[in-house]
């Protein structure tokens, strides 16, 4: 006989990975990310809470889970948009994806590993700043100054100290499967006070940018 998409003597769909991310992604929606646990994502789907483990190992990667979910819906820049443009076009698509949920800001910063999907975004960011001309240094520095801006807020999560790359992650930069990502990483070095300089310095070139238009437009 052949397998139907639907739990056996239930009518519920079948369970799935997705189905079980979406749920925990509704139940956040509706009462904030600590109310996500196992337990409550089961009740969302009218199943024992131990039927989500065939699928999801736990609460831990139930979150992870959530988040990769997230991050894998900011849309990318169409081929051949100028870095600067593809850059902002894709922190607003992550902005966009806090505004319909604001709990997830407090998710990405809770994240300390570095998940592959993350990594391909990071991996996508970091093309578009090599491939706009800047040096693997500045690059690197750049993406601390953006910090976590490059996923919709302004808190910065990119501290190379608090964030781990999984092995699987380590094996691939060593293979070659992350090139952008690992020629900032084998030629940048990181120094905190002077991203911060950098940081600063650039607000305040801006803001004397906008100050000039700003006198320019009145005196006409």
């Amino acid at each position: 006989m052949a397998r139907t998409s639907k739990a056996r003597g239930t009518g519920r769909e079948a369970l799935s990975r997705e189905s079980i991310l979406r749920a925990a992604i509704c139940v956040a929606d509706a009462d904030g990310l600590d109310a996500v646990t196992m337990r409550r994502v089961g009740q969302a789907l009218g199943v024992e809470a131990m039927s989500l483990y065939n699928h999801v190992p736990g609460k831990a990667a139930l979150l992870d889970g959530v988040a990769d979910t997230l991050i894998a819906e900011i849309e990318a820049a169409p081929a051949g948009t100028e870095w600067k443009a593809a850059i902002r076009m894709q922190a607003l698509s992550a902005r966009a994806i806090l505004l319909r949920h604001p709990w997830a800001e407090e998710l990405f910063a809770r994240q300390v590993g570095v998940s592959v999907t993350l990594m391909r975004y990071l991996e996508d960011i970091a093309g578009h700043l090599l491939g706009g001309g800047l040096s693997s240094q500045l690059a690197h520095t750049t993406v601390h100054v953006l910090g976590s801006r490059i996923l919709g807020f302004s808190r910065d999560i990119f501290d190379p100290e608090a964030r781990r790359f999984p092995v699987a992650i380590e094996t691939a930069l060593l293979q070659g499967e992350y090139p952008h990502s690992a020629r900032i990483i084998a030629e940048a070095t990181h120094d905190p006070d002077v991203e911060f300089a950098f940081g600063l310095d650039l607000i305040l070139d801006g803001l004397e940018r906008a100050r000039d238009v700003e006198l320019r437009v009145g005196s006409d």
